[in-house]
């Protein structure tokens, strides 16, 4: 069978300053599924890596296939590792979000674009490929065409998703994440996905993999999977759902059956303030759930709406208080200087924000992502590809023609986590040195250009 090598070009930046760093589910998952079906498999996960040394690595597999995901941040690196193994393989594969969305742009360096999500595709491109058959019957790929781009037909999403292999872990630096995580955060977590999908479309949201479908993993699948993770000694497991809290039964079930097994596990998720209440709160946290993040991204209706995130503010404030009450962590997510704000709005959305008994949150400059609404509104202003630049992290680099400076909204992120970490320190004793500090800084924001 053919030696594939699997790539997964992430390069930690410096300063890393994310709490997420987590090994990477598509990739194993095609892994696992290539293997299944008789293929020699190696995984390069390049994040805790340089890229000489990705390079040497990749070199040294000798695979006659080679595939390499690519989301935003990532398309450069991507690219520049199939230019380097060009001429080491028979076969450049790309897959993953952004070659989804832009796969005519991937076509000048790799041979075959894998569109959506890849455990079937990539298995019946291998398949082809031993075989000398054309690739044009393969469903879910683009292929180049002479001088243009050619998509062969669509492939339904899987439905059973019981049915899959778990991800390949024993491919992945466990050693290095487990040990990274104690070291930065006091404990250890990896990645599991209990479902896949999300039937909203918020308009800065990239869906391009699963679609706006929303299938679900039986609970004795997850918990089988999550046995198997920690058994390689992580302390926890951050759920990868887009939407975790959606499906109440679902939620109920996945509990009940970690209760049944005697599992005791610190666990995380990322909910929607409008399928959470107190009652779903003492669950989770009674099945061991630590921590819940939650998608708010505005303090005000109006950008709600603007955003098509069909959520309100009492909603998310009654979810953020109704998880801290049954004794979880929270950590929530806005996006500030959404294209159609005023300043103002900006200033009442970090207020909200920061009124809340959060115990992170995450403050992000709005970023149009190929394959969304928001990209398709501001398409004529797009001004760069996601990069890192000088340091700073990707989600502090303005890539389009904003209706604000960039150093204004990195002021405006600034000043939102000096008044976050103010409030989280000094709890009721803050208010009036907030209200000091938000003044002359409320005042600085809108002299700012």
């Amino acid at each position: 069978m053919t030696p594939v090598l699997l790539i997964y070009p992430f390069f930690r930046p410096f300063p890393d300053f994310t709490i997420f760093r987590q090994p990477p589910l598509g990739v194993s998952y095609i892994a696992a599924s290539l293997r299944e079906a008789g293929h020699r498999v190696q995984l390069l996960d390049c994040t805790f890596l340089t890229r000489c040394e990705a390079l040497v690595r990749a070199r040294e597999a000798r695979a006659r296939v080679v595939g390499i995901y690519s989301m935003a941040g990532m398309m450069e690196d991507s690219v520049r590792l199939a230019r380097a193994m060009r001429g080491s393989c028979e076969l450049l594969l790309a897959g993953g979000p952004l070659p989804t969305c832009r796969p005519e742009v991937f076509l000048e360096d790799f041979d075959v674009v894998v569109l959506g999500e890849g455990e079937q595709t990539v298995k019946e491109v291998l398949l082809a490929h031993e075989r000398g058959t054309d690739l044009r019957a393969v469903g879910g790929l683009a292929l180049r065409d002479g001088g243009g781009t050619v998509r062969t037909a669509a492939r339904r999403p899987v439905e059973d998703l019981d049915a899959l292999p778990f991800p390949a872990r024993d491919l992945l630096p466990n050693g290095q994440y487990i040990r990274f995580g104690r070291r930065r955060f006091g404990r250890s977590m990896t990645t599991v996905m209990s479902t896949r999908g999300c039937p909203f479309a918020c308009e800065f949201c990239s869906n391009v993999i699963f679609g706006g479908s929303f299938r679900q993993r039986s609970p004795g699948n997850v918990l089988d999977e999550v046995q198997q993770a920690l058994g390689l000694g992580y302390d926890g497991i951050s759920f990868a759902d887009d939407v975790f809290t959606l499906d109440r039964a679902r939620v109920t079930g996945l509990c009940e059956e970690i209760r049944r097994r005697g599992m005791r596990f610190p666990w995380e998720c990322l909910g929607r303030v409008d399928a959470m209440d107190a009652a779903m709160a003492r669950d989770m946290k009674r099945a061991g759930c630590d921590r819940v993040f939650f998608g708010i991204e505005s303090g005000i209706e109006q950008t709600l709406e603007l955003m098509n995130k069909r959520i309100t503010t009492g909603q998310a404030r009654g979810a953020v208080e109704a998880a801290r009450e049954a004794g979880l962590r929270v950590g929530a997510f806005f996006i500030l200087f959404y294209p159609g704000e005023t300043l103002e709005r900006v200033l009442e959305t970090l207020r909200f924000a920061t009124s809340l008994p959060l115990d992170y949150l995450g403050l992000t400059m709005p970023y149009p992502l190929p394959g969304t609404a928001l990209h398709e509104r501001v398409r004529d202003r797009i001004t760069r590809t996601w990069q890192p630049r000088d340091g700073m992290p990707t989600n502090r680099v303005l890539t389009f023609d904003a209706d604000f400076s960039e150093a204004r909204m990195r002021f405006g992120i600034l000043k939102g986590h000096v008044q976050f970490e103010m409030r989280k320190r000094l709890g009721r004793l803050a208010d009036p040195l907030v209200k000091l500090f938000e003044k002359p800084t409320d005042l600085l924001l809108k002299l700012m250009r």
